[in-house]
Formats: C-alpha cells, structure tokens, sequence
C-alpha cells in the first residue's frame, strides 16, 4: 500500500467520523433512536472506501454495487425496525446520510478526495442547519417558489437558445445579451426582495444597492422603483431612496475605475465631475439610510409588509426599451456623425455608461481629445442619471420619486457645472 491509499483510506475514516458526530449529537439533543452514531458511520466509509480498492484492484466494478446493495438492504432493515416503535419520528435522513457516506468512502479511494471532503461538508451542513433550512422553507411563499423557477427557465432554458450575435441591420441588437439584461433586472428584484426578507428594508435594500451597483446601477434602479409599488409604508420610501442612490455611487466610482484602467492621464480631468457628484450622491444616500433607521428605532419596521416585486414581463418591457434606444444611438452614430461627440455620448449614456467610457478612454489621446473625451464621459454619466430619476418617476410610488428627483437635481447640477469648469480649463 503506497501513502497515497493510506491517505484517501484515512480520509474516507474523516468523512464518516465527520457525519457521524453531527449524527451523534442529533441523537442526544434528541433523545431519539435514530439509526447510527460516530462508529456507525466511520464503519461505512470504511466499507465503501474499502469496496472501492478491491473493485480497482480485483478490476471487479461489481463489487462497490453489491456493497451498496448489501449496505441499502441493512439500512432499510433498520428503518422498518425502528418504524415499529411507536414513539421514534419517521423519516430517512439518517439512513440517505448513510448510503452517501458509503458512497463518498469509496470515492475517495477511486481519486477524487477533495470533492468527496467538500461533499462531505455539504452532507453535514444539511444535516446540522436542520432548523434554519426547515424555518427558510416555511417562510418561502408559493409566488416566491414559482418566480424562482421562472427566472431559473429564462437563465437556463431560454438564454443558451438565442444567438450570440447581432440580427438586425445595424448590427446594435444582440439577443443574448438583450436577454441577458432581463435575466439581470429580474435577478436583483429577487435579490432585492430576498435582502430585505432577510436583512431588514434599511439593511437588505443598502445591500442589494452597493451589490446591484456593481452590475447595473440602471438595473438596480429599475429593480428598487418596481419595489416601491408593493410597499406601503411611507418611511419604507427612505430605505429604498437609500438604495438606489447607493447604486449610483457604485457607478461613479466604477465609471473611475475604469477611466483608470484603460487611460490614466484622463482620470484628473475627469476627477472633479465625478467626485462631486459621488459626493453628492453619497450625502443624499446617508441622509435617507438614517432616516430609515430613525424610523426603524422607533419599532415602525415590523409593520412593513414586503411583496415580491419579481415580474419577468416588466423586465422584457425594459430589455425592448433598452433594444430601441440602442437602435437610436447606433443610427446617430451612423449617419449624424457631425453632431460632435457629446450627442453621441449622451444618447449612449441614455443606455449604458460602460460602452461610451470604455470608447473614449481608449480614444481620448493628446490635449484638446482627452478634454473632450472627459466632457463627453460626463455628459453620459449625467445622461445617464437623467435616465434613471426618469425610470423611478414612472415606474415608482410614493415618495421614493420625491426623494430621488431631489438628490437628482443635485446631481445634475454639480455634475454640469463641474464638466463646465474642465471644458473651460481645456
């Protein structure tokens, strides 16, 4: 025997032991009869890691299958047995606990060890937060499971049907990473409403904010106004502000990083716009999460009733906008290319600040074009912005619209007068 059979027959003994003391415990915490402890289920790893070594060592596949047949017959034996006491709860954790840790024994054998350790792990935590998945699972309404398995469809089903490239004319429209951006609003109005489930409305909703952020503050936006409808508490419209101004400063701050990335030396030029409106945004966005907060303290939080705002037809109603303003931008590009490149930055921002910033930092050479690649990257930004206090007007309710056309404007005017000041200077 070399050490590497000693090794995996030693960790074929770890995975049982491992199990077998979250199954000992059980039973003591209990005070049941369930079926196995420690050496129980030490035994069975060692019988189906040693299974395994006479099946490749004897080439006999055979073998493991009459250990598993041998091994399933036992523990069905010892559930109709224990099915016969009045006062022991039914059920078959135990005994599929068993069969897997026979099965990861012998795994570890054949020369998978890590993945039967990291299996292991899982069959243990699933075994140990017994309470937390089974308190999870009552919380989980019918609309939330149904619109899980939607989301799961257009991810997994739809998404890998369409095509990877564009289909029209002018070549702007990609169905796959149309789609794709309506997988994304969709999965953030779960997230968004998982966070708040889970975390609080302030907690959850600045969360899902800086996470959202990350991805599509346009997204995110659109995600938190949607949530706004099915949210009833007048103070509940802070948290949400909160949120999507938390998005925004993700997006200043990425619209930096990668201003940064690609071309340096246009950064300080860009810098004061984007600080200020960071800045700006950032205060707007403390002063509504503790506003939350304040309201939450006084035990106004526990009458907040939470819907699930997922909606995948919402989301197809803004991938087809989202497909008509790219069909606009490209058409600008193509035939008013004299208009100058701050039109063309703001219809782009209209859409999305990624593409246009990407394009100018990488254009944006020598004096008088980086001048205008910086205005031209703010105007998108401010366009942007624009966009998305547009989309919380129409799309949300309350005072959430309040709040965030006033954190807006004040955006939008430093934004200005900051870009203003750098063209100036250029």
């Amino acid at each position: 025997m070399d050490l590497d059979t000693a090794r995996n027959f030693l960790i074929a003994l770890a995975i049982g032991a491992l199990v077998g003391i979250e199954r000992e415990k059980r039973k003591a915490a209990e005070a049941t009869t369930a079926f196995g402890g420690i050496r129980t289920y030490t035994l069975l790893a060692l019988v189906g890691a040693s299974s395994a070594w006479l099946a490749r060592s004897l080439d006999s596949p055979w073998l493991i299958a009459v250990t598993l047949a041998v091994v399933g017959a036992a523990l069905v034996a010892s559930h109709v047995l224990q099915a016969r006491d009045p006062d022991s709860p039914l059920g078959l954790t135990s005994e599929v606990a068993a069969l897997a840790v026979c099965l990861l024994g012998a795994m570890a054998v054949l020369g998978n060890p890590g993945l039967a350790v990291a299996l292991a792990v899982v069959t243990s935590a699933l075994l140990a937060f017994k309470q937390p998945l089974h308190s999870l699972v009552r919380r989980i309404e019918p609309d939330d499971l149904f619109a899980g398995i939607k989301l799961a469809i257009a991810s997994f089903i739809v998404l890998p049907l369409l095509p990877d490239a564009p289909v029209d004319p002018w070549d702007a429209l990609n169905p796959y990473t149309l789609w794709l951006l309506v997988i994304l609003i969709s999965a953030l109005s779960l997230l968004g409403y998982v966070a708040v489930r889970a975390l609080g409305t302030t907690y959850g909703s600045a969360i899902t904010g800086l996470a959202g952020g990350l991805v599509s503050s346009t997204a995110t936006t659109v995600s938190f106004a949607r949530s706004s409808q099915t949210i009833s508490k007048p103070w509940a419209s802070h948290a949400l502000a909160a949120g999507i101004l938390l998005s925004w400063l993700v997006m200043f701050v990425r619209v930096a990083v990668l201003v940064l990335l690609i071309n340096a030396a246009l950064l300080p030029l860009l810098a004061a716009p984007l600080a200020a409106m960071a800045l700006v945004t950032a205060i707007a966005a403390a002063w509504h999460a503790r506003a939350s907060l304040a309201h939450a303290s006084l035990g106004q939080a526990a009458e907040l009733m939470v819907s699930n705002p997922f909606s995948l037809g919402s989301a197809i109603r803004f991938g087809a906008l989202f497909a008509v303003v790219l069909v606009a931008v490209k058409l600008a590009q193509l035939h008013a290319p004299g208009v100058g490149i701050y039109v063309v930055s703001m219809l782009a921002g209209l859409v999305d600040v990624d593409a246009i910033v990407l394009s100018l930092a990488a254009q944006g050479n020598g004096a008088g074009s980086s001048t205008q690649a910086a205005i031209g990257i703010a105007l998108a930004v401010v366009a942007n912005t624009i966009v998305k206090c547009g989309i919380v007007l129409l799309q949300g309710r309350g005072a959430v619209r309040d709040h965030v056309a006033w954190a807006s404007a004040a955006v939008l005017v430093v934004g200005l007068a900051s870009a203003a000041i750098v063209r100036q200077r250029g």
